[in-house]
């Protein structure tokens, strides 16, 4: 069951229950755009959909996974940090306003020190989420066929 946060209540429940994504870490990604090329090659180029969807992994449990699903996609500033460095997220900021949603894996940032964060940022006009603890674990989710 997916749970919307539609305003500043639903959020700072959210973020509460969520500890601030304390000990958690953005395991997987996955973007629908809505564009396509059909079986007779005719192209449908509109992102019509614009559908990020995020898989976190956290060291608590009810829930130890959930799944956001960020819709209206506006940007993804995706910086993964590298081998030689950790990943776990310590705290995380999420604003919302009258236009969109903002999601930072840094705490504390306010809307003004989005735009200048070096760290991964994602900005929709939603979000909601859901519990999936039954993705806990290295298996991948958004798997191919």
């Amino acid at each position: 069951m997916w749970n919307e946060i539609a305003n500043n209540e639903d959020l700072n429940i959210f973020m509460d229950n969520m500890y601030g994504f304390h000990d958690s870490c953005l395991k997987e990604i996955k973007y629908i755009s809505g564009a396509y090329v059909d079986e007779e090659l005719s192209m449908f180029p509109v992102n019509s959909q614009r559908i990020l969807n995020v898989i976190i992994q956290r060291q608590f449990r009810h829930p130890s996974v959930i799944e956001m699903q960020f819709v209206g996609l506006k940007y993804l500033k995706l910086f993964p940090s590298d081998e030689n460095y950790t990943c776990e997220i310590l705290d995380a900021t999420m604003i919302l306003n009258e236009d969109c949603v903002y999601w930072c894996d840094c705490g504390g940032l306010s809307e003004e020190d989005i735009e200048s964060y070096t760290g991964t940022v994602i900005c929709a006009s939603k979000v909601r989420w859901r519990a999936v603890d039954e993705y806990i674990g290295p298996n991948e989710i958004y798997v191919t066929k």
